[in-house]
């Protein structure tokens, strides 16, 4: 479900950020890695890497839900994913974490992008999981990139509303699309009936009704990083499923290469893989996140 633990943080005049540690504390003799979650899951993405003995018993796994998820909280309606950088940087210092390996699955790319650009010297190296740099442009969608304006376009609008909801909960079709094309063919009936409870839990009356409506327009509103990434220098891991439904595989081929100034900035396709590919493919992610930290802690 969603984070049991929340920090307050000073970022939009206050935010309560959901968050969990694996350990329940921090421990700064192991390295961290900040883990950033997709598009309307929470931290229970992160379950199979929490179970992982061979990830906690090296690191830290300090997951943060984004503004618009879990149990995160802000005083503000409105964001973006600038804003849930900022606010993981900030969740960092009240946990005591200087500095820390970060990993972005799908949405979760773009914001620790965004966190290395706003603080180089505290990212220590990049993980990106079926993502893009780039927001779905004209250019993204002829190479196989979704369209997520036209497809999502009408629950937006479906969300607004002038007076109060307080009967909303978010409908079916919503959580049925969040899980077909995170976990594709690698989803099983438990994990869409998980995903399907955990978000008819977050997103009901008009609180979760402006939050799932909010966490959208951060998605069909974003900037593209395509110009931005030459500057990032920490090694850059990117890992994109060959059955990934949104991005597919030639953009991250092509902006792989655009991480000019990084120490390291490798692709790896995993055959058979799917968007969430911290959940189809845990093994993989596993094993490449401590490569990783092994080489760059």
């Amino acid at each position: 479900m969603a984070a049991t633990t929340t920090v307050e943080v000073p970022h939009l005049g206050g935010i309560k950020a959901g968050y969990a540690l694996s350990g329940g504390t921090y421990d700064p003799s192991k390295p961290t890695c900040v883990l950033i979650n997709s598009m309307c899951t929470t931290v229970s993405l992160y379950r199979e890497q929490f179970s992982d003995a061979s990830l906690t018993n090296t690191l830290n796994l300090l997951a943060i839900e984004p503004l618009g998820h879990g149990a995160t909280s802000c005083a503000t309606e409105h964001f973006t994913y600038w804003d849930t950088a900022v606010m993981a940087l900030q969740v960092m210092d009240k946990l005591g974490v200087g500095r820390a390996f970060a990993l972005g699955t799908s949405q979760g790319g773009w914001m620790v992008a965004r966190m290395a650009l706003l603080a180089p010297d505290r990212i220590q190296g990049l993980m990106l999981l079926g993502t893009s740099m780039d927001y779905e442009s004209a250019d993204s969608r002829g190479k196989g990139c979704w369209d997520p304006k036209t497809l999502l376009e009408p629950f937006f609008e479906k969300w607004c509303s002038t007076t109060p909801t307080p009967d909303f909960v978010v409908d079916d079709v919503w959580c049925g699309m969040v899980a077909s094309l995170g976990f594709g063919a690698g989803g099983t009936a438990e994990m869409v009936a998980f995903w399907t409870e955990t978000l008819k839990e977050i997103y009901k009356g008009d609180e979760g009704r402006k939050k799932v409506k909010m966490a959208l327009a951060c998605l069909l509103d974003r900037d593209g990083l395509c110009r931005r990434v030459r500057d990032i220098t920490c090694p850059v891991y990117w890992l994109q499923g060959t059955d990934d439904a949104p991005f597919g595989t030639t953009v991250p081929a092509e902006q792989i290469k655009l991480f000019t100034s990084s120490k390291e900035a490798t692709l790896t396709m995993i055959q058979g893989g799917h968007h969430y590919l911290n959940a189809t493919n845990p093994k993989e992610v596993g094993a490449s996140l401590l490569q990783m930290v092994n080489k760059y802690k």
